[in-house]
């Protein structure tokens, strides 16, 4: 078994308020969500207006395949036009027995 991890920071410099942040990471998250069928939830920053992180994950048993699909969630993330910027990404591999 080989799971993917992947640590997204996002900027929101438009965003004034918690509120406004929860409904732009509700829609992100769902769209990545239903996408790319993996696991995504904010994991830091949550008492921040402009400032999010998120968390995404995959599991499979080919790490070819997880880098893949974990690249192409940074690659949509990054390039739809969302109210968030994407600052920073970082993907870790693990295999686990």
């Amino acid at each position: 078994m080989i799971i993917g991890a992947c640590r997204i920071a996002l900027h929101l410099p438009e965003n004034q308020s918690l509120k406004g942040k929860r409904q732009v990471l509700k829609s992100m998250i769902e769209r990545v969500k239903n996408r790319f069928n993996v696991s995504i939830a904010e994991i830091d920053g949550n008492d921040l207006w402009q400032v999010a992180y998120l968390g995404v994950a995959c599991v499979s048993n080919d790490s070819q395949h997880i880098n893949e699909t974990l690249s192409k969630v940074v690659h949509f993330v990054e390039t739809t036009r969302w109210e968030a910027v994407m600052t920073d990404y970082e993907i870790e591999i693990l295999s686990a027995c």
